[in-house]
């Protein structure tokens, strides 16, 4: 996989005859407690110093991923537009920058549900953000609670149901990796005998979640099971050798797993 072009907002790579763009929507401070230590503690003075803060607050940058095949574009979430932080959406400018005309993106496809992967269907100013969009993929487990989303009230009935073991196309698999939310899945690509894990947010904070994968997040819907989603897929990023792209993965959000002793590391690519 190799770097052809970048800018401010985004980074295009070749994988195999693929080409991969990560996309950044911006960034969202948190506190340190939305962190868990097992039995869901949170943090408090006991932050290893390894974690970087800005202001006192862990800043998460939020990542999308575009994969071009040369005929059709996928889009790997879509950021919050202006849903939540005024930090996020700007995916349409990192488009504009990346040379990708939103018109292209036929197929839409989420990770999870939370606003700031799904709110980007819709701009700021209330149009829609892919003029063309032709499907829209939803986990299953997770179609009421997009059905939920009045601010996409209009996308309701496009929304088509995936699953864990689904094929999209010819390049693009479900893995199951529940637990930050219901339906949670990890989009495994490959071509060329390339591969990468657009894994959405199997990792919040990697200076810490890498070498401490047993760390959860308050918003985990089930903290015992991200925790396993998350060993279970750092173990086959490491032992399979792919690269991973990450939703909350310091920008551009892709790279690396190996292991560390009994651990792992992440090298950013």
């Amino acid at each position: 996989m190799h770097c052809i072009a970048s800018g401010e907002l985004y980074r295009t790579y070749t994988l195999g005859d693929l080409r991969i763009t990560a996309l950044r929507d911006g960034y969202v401070d948190m506190p340190v407690g939305r962190l868990r230590q097992r039995g869901d503690k949170p943090f408090g003075d006991g932050l290893p110093e390894q974690v970087p803060l800005v202001d006192g607050q862990l800043r998460l940058s939020v990542n999308a991923f575009a994969i071009d095949d040369g005929s059709e574009m996928t889009l790997i979430d879509t950021g919050a537009a202006n849903a939540w932080h005024p930090t996020m959406g700007r995916l349409p400018q990192a488009l504009v920058e990346a040379g990708i005309d939103a018109g292209r993106i036929r197929i839409v496809c989420f990770t999870h549900t939370h606003l700031d992967h799904i709110q980007g269907l819709v701009l700021a100013d209330g149009r829609h953000a892919f003029a063309r969009l032709a499907r829209l993929l939803v986990p299953r487990q997770e179609l009421d609670l997009f059905r939920s989303e009045a601010r996409l009230e209009r996308f309701h009935d496009m929304a088509e149901p995936f699953e864990a073991g689904d094929r999209l196309g010819a390049h693009i698999d479900i893995i199951g990796a529940h637990g930050h939310e219901v339906g949670h899945s990890c989009f495994r690509v490959s071509s060329g005998g390339e591969g990468i894990l657009i894994w959405g947010d199997t990792v919040h904070v990697p200076s810490l979640q890498f070498d401490r994968p047993e760390v959860t997040w308050e918003y985990d819907t089930d903290q015992d099971q991200a925790r396993q989603s998350r060993l279970r897929l750092l173990a086959l990023a490491a032992d399979d050798h792919y690269l991973v792209a990450g939703a909350h993965l310091d920008s551009p959000g892709i790279g690396r797993v190996v292991r560390s002793g009994g651990s792992f590391r992440f090298e950013p690519l």
